[in-house]
Parts: structure tokens; sequence; C-alpha cells
């Protein structure tokens, strides 16, 4: 396995490459060779059952589009259950990067959508049973995911995500899973490196006619680097209710805590030669630090109303605070148009979702329809302060920014799925999307405190599926897909604060996506092979990133092309693996012109440079051998990742690497207790690396290290 990496020294540009050895560990190669000869995870159905996509339960085979599917036990054997990236490396395509900082959400993306992202995810769907995760206005976050509880996770590449709305670039759903009328207890404690401890109970059973489950964790940790200890509380909570033959009610209720994270900031290709443990420039100094506290609560009511008939109705509501210390100096934000160093973000949202699906046969062929409509709202109380007062730092100061946003979309949608015959399978859609932003400045004269943009598009999506043989589907899709600017890249025209108000003149970007793919199985293996091209026009890219803001911008065009392979199954022996590998050509197609630093100095990127933080080649490969009762398994995994840029003009890098890590789970039966216990080390040959960069930050801050040899111990509980 190799991977392009940068010649010794700072500043390898794009013309500078060589290529290297990623591992030279004699495990990968046996991994890769145990993988190409005989496949991945289980030996089970390769009728594997998704909803995204059709919104209806159906084979993922059978679709065409390129949809993933994590189940329980591949979110939990062996795994912390803190952040989504540790299920999602297996997965094609994506890219989940830990930024190790838990002031900041995943670095998270699906075919370079999302990648620029300085903070939070964007470009990207996200929903936890089938409430958004990713706001109207397209920003998305996923600390309150609770993997404890979670059944399972799809993941959803290409054309059809376009079928989810704005900023679809891919779409993640994460499922709780279902109660049982068995009343289930189970306890849970984790202990590892950097102090890290997380503890967690969870109870299921029937409660008052439903069947309910509750999971609550605890988790906390010192962190790899200075400053950057945190702290998370999650509550998640399901009940289902039959009410008839014909009809069943969910709830689910969610909250997270997550006390004074505190950010370690980037840091320079000189901080990270001299200690990789530091922190960034002014973190101690300010304290940098989030805090966020979140509650929801949603309904899914789901009716059969005839034989052919079916109504789903999703309502959610929720409230969501953040407030974050930045390490703005004192100097710069002594300016009376700065907005000042402490973001606080008072966040009311709310949604529904309706969607009927008509089930028929049309001249002894079947025919699928669905058609829904969609509202999500937020209610935005934006507020900044300077992050000082007199000569003490890092508290929050006098008001300098007061604002009411408000987003909202309303999206309808249409798609049908059609089988003429055995052979084919016909799928389209069809998605009218309207975004509009409002903005009242408290801090404004009158006439100049109002602003507000709109933005619509209607995205078209086409498949079609040919069974070639009972083992194998061939497919091919299209689909056309935009993404509107967030609030947070609306937020500011400059980063000392000189052009006050939102950032209106961004166009959405729009994309035209292709894809070509083959899937194959059978009852012992699966194997995928999807092929992609993706042209945008007005993609949004940071402009300038400084003093804690970043200011965005529409670069004409970009392309993206590449391909990804995934082979999975068991053989005899007790073995079963996994492999998966995405190759990636992200580039700038056209020459623009961009801002870095203060004052706004204009540089010319041009055509043909990588987008930044998308790697060229990723790969996962996972090998595991249980004996025959299942009671003891270990697992060794390869996961490799070329080098990936830090800005647009390709200045800087984070060099590719390769880790190998290694899980052991023990299981024993004791008087109707079920008792596990996993040892987990990552990156077991200790090796240093770079795993996410903060994109065209304008201090060259880049650099995200990660540690290197951790170890963790899990032991659970459990009783039925």
């Amino acid at each position: 396995m190799i991977a392009r990496v940068p010649p010794a020294g700072a500043g390898a540009g794009a013309g500078a490459l060589r290529w290297a050895p990623l591992l030279s560990a004699p495990v990968l190669s046996a991994l890769v060779l145990c993988e190409l000869v005989s496949g991945v995870a289980r030996a089970e159905d390769p009728e594997t059952v998704v909803v995204l996509g059709t919104r209806v339960p159906e084979s993922s085979v059978d679709q065409p589009a390129a949809i993933d599917r994590l189940d329980r036990a591949q979110i939990r054997q062996g795994q912390l259950q803190v952040n989504l990236s540790e299920s999602l490396p297996g997965v094609p395509g994506l890219s989940a990067q830990n930024r190790q900082n838990y002031a900041q959400d995943l670095q998270l993306s699906v075919r370079g959508f999302g990648a620029r992202s300085s903070f939070g995810v964007r470009g990207v769907r996200l929903y936890a049973d089938g409430i958004p995760g990713t706001m109207p206005d397209g920003q998305g976050q996923i600390s309150h995911v609770d993997l404890g509880s979670a059944d399972h996770i799809e993941v959803l590449r290409g054309p059809f995500s376009a079928l989810y709305g704005n900023s679809s670039g891919g779409v993640i759903a994460v499922f709780t899973a279902d109660a049982t009328a068995a009343t289930h207890l189970e306890a849970g404690a984790t202990y590892g490196s950097f102090d890290t401890q997380r503890y967690a109970l969870q109870a299921s059973g029937a409660v008052a006619g439903a069947l309910a489950l509750i999971d609550i964790s605890h988790f906390t940790t010192e962190g790899y680097r200075a400053h950057s200890a945190a702290e998370r509380d999650i509550l998640n909570a399901k009940s289902r209710w039959r009410l008839d033959d014909q009809s069943t009610l969910t709830v689910i209720a969610n909250a997270v805590d997550m006390p004074d994270a505190q950010d370690p900031l980037g840091l320079t290709r000189a901080q990270l030669a001299g200690d990789r443990t530091q922190a960034g420039t002014n973190a101690l100094g300010y304290n940098t630090r989030k805090s966020v506290q979140q509650q929801q609560l949603g309904a899914a009511y789901e009716r059969t109303l005839s034989a052919s008939d079916a109504l789903t109705v999703m309502a959610y509501g929720g409230h969501r605070d953040t407030t974050q210390f930045q390490a703005i100096p004192k100097a710069t934000e002594a300016a009376p148009v700065n907005p000042g160093g402490v973001i606080d973000l008072a966040r009311n949202y709310r949604g529904v979702d309706l969607h009927l699906t008509d089930r028929r046969s049309l001249a002894g062929t079947k025919l699928q329809v669905t058609g829904g409509i969609a509202y999500d709202g937020l209610d935005e109380a934006r507020r900044g302060y300077l992050n000082y007062i007199g000569s003490e730092l890092g508290v929050e100061g006098a008001l300098r920014r007061s604002q009411a946003n408000r987003v909202y979309d309303l999206d309808e949608y249409l798609q049908a799925q059609w089988d003429p015959d055995a052979r084919w399978r016909a799928v389209a859609g069809l998605r009218h999307s309207l975004v509009e932003v409002r903005s009242l400045d408290h801090l404004a004269p009158p006439g100049a405190n109002v602003s507000g943009v709109d933005y619509s598009a209607t995205n078209p999506v086409a498949g079609l599926t040919y069974r070639i043989n009972p083992a194998a589907n061939l497919y091919a899709a299209y689909g056309r897909g935009f993404e509107t600017p967030t609030l947070n890249d609306l937020a500011y025209r400059s980063t000392d604060g000189t052009l006050p108000g939102l950032n209106l003149g961004l166009l959405p970007a729009r994309s035209d996506n292709y894809e070509l793919g083959i899937k194959g199985g059978n009852a012992r293996w699966r194997s995928t092979l999807d092929l992609f091209y993706i042209r945008t026009v007005d993609e949004l890219a940071v402009q300038s990133n400084a003093n804690g803001r970043s200011v965005y911008e529409n670069i004409p065009e970009t392309q993206r092309k590449g391909a990804e392979f995934e082979l999975q199954g068991g053989w005899a022996g007790g073995f079963r693996g996994q492999l998966a590998y995405t190759y990636i050509q992200a580039l700038t197609s056209q020459a623009y012109r961009s801002c870095y630093g203060l004052p706004c100095v204009p540089v010319v990127i041009g055509a043909g440079h990588r987008l930044a933080a998308v790697p060229a080649d990723t790969l996962y490969a996972g090998l595991t051998w249980a004996n025959r009762s299942e009671a003891f398994s270990v697992t060794a995994e390869a996961v490799g990742r070329a080098q990936i840029y830090v800005d647009d003009r390709n200045s800087d890098s984070a060099a590719g690497y390769g880790l190998v890590n290694l899980h052991c789970d023990l299981q024993q039966q004791r008087s109707g207790w079920h008792l596990k216990e996993s040892l987990r080390i990552d990156n077991l040959g200790d090796r240093r690396y770079v795993d996410s960069v903060i994109v065209n930050e304008s201090n060259a801050r880049y650099f995200e290290p990660d540690p290197g040899r951790s170890v963790y111990v899990m032991l659970t509980a459990a009783h039925d």
C-alpha cells in the first residue's frame, strides 16, 4: 500500500510529490492479500436492507446508488463509542477525521464535499432517528449522536443524496435500536490513554404499553495535547407504541451537555516540529474553550392506509446553546468595529417531514411512488463579546454584536421506482428547495439593520439498475445538487470587522453528479465498485481565515472524479474481513483570486490545484478471527491516507500515513449475565502523524496532530 507524501521539509507543493511506502509492517501485506482472495465482515445475507435513497426498507443491492450499512457489532465491538469516526473508516468515499479537539466537530466529508469546513460539518446531511443534525442553512453537528444505543448507521453517497435537499453531498443517518418486550440492562466502563474514561447505563423493555429504551453516558478525557480536556454527557431515549394494527408512534428524546471543552487550536509547521502536544498560540492565555447544551424531542407516526399506501409523519423541535471563547488578541479586539472574541449562539429549531408511499402493480409491473413535503426552521440569537475585562483575559466582556437570524427551508419531493421486469429497475426523483435567510442587527442604525437573501433550486435525480445475474448488478445514476452558504459562511465580510453585515453576495454552489457502479455478492461475500464524476460551479471556499473568523467566497469551478472499491465477507476457520479503497482527484478547474492574511492581498489560485483536505487515496483493511463460539476474537486493522493540502494554494501539506490498530474481545455467560472485555490499541507502531488540518488558516496554524500509541480497556455487563 502506498500513498503520496511530501518531501522532507515544509511547503511541499503540488509538483513536489514522491511515492513512498506507507507501511513497512508485514502485517499489512498479509491483510491485503487475505482480503483480495477472500473478502470482508460477516458471512450473512447480502440483501442488506436500507431506507436511505427510497425512504422505505429496500435491498441496497438493487438500488442504483452507493449505500453502506454498518450494523450494531461494527459500531460497538472494540470501539470506544465516543466519536462517529470510529465506525466510518471502512466506508469508501467517506473521510471522517478526529481533530483531537472536542471543541470542534469531526472533519467529515463525502467525495470531497465538506472537506474545506474549518469547523463543524457542512456539505453532508446528518440524521439521527430521522431528526436532522443539519440545520436548514446547511450547517451540521454530531456531538449529540449516541453510539452506545445505535442499532445501525447508513451512508448514502453520490447523486441520490440530492433527494435530501440543501447541502447533501452525502447523507449519514444513525438509527437507535428498537427495544424488545424482554427487560434488558447493561452497564459499561472504558479506561484508557490520556485519562480517557467513559461510563454508560442502558435499560430497555416494556413500559406503560410501549417498548422503551434509555441510554445515558458520561465521557471525560484530559486529551492528547495541552489544553484539550473535555467532558460530555448524553441521554438518548426511544419509545415505540403500537397504536393499532395499522399504526405506530415513535418518540425520541435526546440531550447533550458538553461544558467548557478546551480548544488547543492549530499548530504552525514550526510548532508541530518542536512539540506536537503543545497548545496553539494564545490558547492558554485566553483559555480557549466551547460549551454546548442541546435538548431535542421528535415523534414519528407511521400508518398503513391500505394494502398499497403508507403514511409517515416526522415532527421535531429542539434548542441548542453554544458559547465559544477564541484567542483573538486584545489589541485586535480593541477596534470598535471588531465583533469580539466570544461567540454566543442560542438556537431554536423545529421541523416536519410528511411523505406518502404508494406501491402497486402497473400493467403487471411493480411501481412505487413516494411524495412528500419538508419544512425546517431555525431561529438564532447571535451575540459577540470581548474576551477580556481590563487585564483579565478569557472572560466575557462588553457586548460587541447582537443579531437575530432566521433561516427556514420548504421542500417538496417526489420519487418513483419502477421494475418493468426481473432484470431492470428505474428510479427517478425531483426535489424543489426554497431557503430563506433573514437577519436583524440590533446594534446597527435603523434602516441599515435588516438584511436577507433567498435561495432556491429544483434538483432532478435518475438511476437505472440492470441485474446481470443473481450475483451481480450494474447501475448508473445522475443527480443535480446544491449547497447554500450557512449562517457561519454568511457571518463575516472581513476577518477584522471593518466590513460590517452579512456576506450576502455569496451564491449557492451547484453540482452535477454522475456515477457508474457494479455490485456483487452471495451468502458469504459482497463487493462494490463505483466510478464517479462531479462538476461544481460557485463552490464555497474560505477566502481568508484569521482572528477566529472565516470569510467565504465562491470559486468558479471544481471537478472531482474517482473510484471506490469495497469487499467484505467471511470464510471457513472463523475469519472475516473488510477492504475499502478510495481514489479521488479533486481539482480546481479554473484559476481564481483569493485573499490570505490581513490586509487582504489577492493571490492567484491556478487551475489544477488540489482541493484542500481531500486525500487522493485512502485505504482501510480489517481482518477478524473468532473461535467457534465467538467467545474470543481478535481484529487487526490497517488504515492509510495520502497527503492532504492545507490551503487552496497547495503551499503546505500534512503527510500521508499508515497505521495498524488492534483489538481483542472476550465474552462470557454467567447466570443470565453477558460479560464482555475488550482491549484496543490504536497506532500500534507509535507513528507521528497529522489526521486533520484547519483549511486556509491565515496565520499558518493549520495542523491538528494525532496521538502516538494509545491503549483502551472496555468492560460491559448486560442482563436479559
